[in-house]
């Protein structure tokens, strides 16, 4: 794809700082790749933002803390406001308070992308994903943390047992609808 088709596409959409968030297992990394393909903008998988600390403990079974994610919350957010056009960063940014940091560390707006769905159609595809370091013994304390971005400015939610075509058209359809 040309950079201005790229730059075209951006521009249509407006500059954007976008979250890919939900419980793990929830398509965040399909979702973000569709979206940089359809929006023509990078988009980074946040799990590679984490410590070294962070991965060992999910990769134990050790749901993580407040204090152990703060780092890697503000860490996504600095690469938000490092990125001077549309960018795309998923990460389960589970609670408000997440949410709050990383628009505040970020300096501009960040709309965030909810993929939800039920804890049995997550934990059905969290089984078929060879080679993750999150196991599905940790979704229980995903979905317990969990604030629904429902009264959040500048969030769309996604129901994930829709097709993936059907999701990004219609994070695409919003995204549309908020520059007119």
């Amino acid at each position: 794809m040309s950079t201005a088709a790229s730059r075209s596409r951006c521009e249509m959409t407006g500059n954007r700082k976008v979250i890919v968030m939900g419980v793990a297992g929830s398509g965040k990394s399909s979702v973000g790749a569709a979206l940089r393909t359809a929006m023509g903008a990078p988009d980074i998988d946040g799990d590679d933002l984490h410590s070294t600390d962070n991965i060992a403990k999910m990769s134990a079974g050790i749901a993580l803390t407040d204090d152990d994610r703060w780092p890697w919350l503000t860490r996504i957010g600095e690469t938000l406001a490092q990125h001077p056009g549309t960018i795309l960063i998923g990460c389960s940014a589970l609670k408000r308070v997440y949410r709050d940091l990383i628009r505040k560390t970020a300096g501009s707006p960040v709309t965030f992308i909810h993929c939800a769905g039920s804890q049995a159609l997550i934990a059905e595809r969290m089984a078929k994903r060879p080679g993750h370091f999150m196991p599905t013994s940790l979704l229980d304390s995903q979905f317990a943390a969990l604030e629904p971005p429902n009264a959040d400015k500048a969030a769309i939610t996604l129901d994930i047992a829709m097709p993936l075509v059907d999701l990004v058209a219609k994070a695409m359809k919003q995204f549309l609808e908020d520059r007119t």
